[in-house]
């Protein structure tokens, strides 16, 4: 499987800037004093330092919920259609 890590310039460049003007920069990189990194047991790993961003979705749970209930509601509605069809085969058959 490829690497799906892929650094462009711009990426590359905004970390060397970065770097270079020793800015702290929300979830990309933080200026840290070594006794921090000392205090820390010289884990010098970003994810330490720096706190990754949340993407995720913000989910409205009670739409969320409303749309659950109608989708039972509506399964309910086929299978008891389904169960009509196969109850009037069956009594065909019979």
């Amino acid at each position: 499987m490829p690497n799906k890590n892929k650094l462009t310039e711009a990426h590359q460049q905004k970390i060397l800037d970065a770097f270079t003007q020793r800015k702290s920069i929300e979830h990309l990189a933080r200026l840290v004093e070594n006794s921090a990194i000392a205090e820390n047991g010289y884990n010098i790993a970003v994810s330490s330092y720096v706190e990754q961003e949340d993407t995720r979705e913000a989910v409205d749970i009670k739409t969320l919920n409303a749309d659950i209930a109608r989708i039972v509601a509506r399964q309910a509605e086929l299978r008891a259609a389904i169960d009509a069809i196969v109850a009037d085969l069956e009594g065909e058959r019979a």
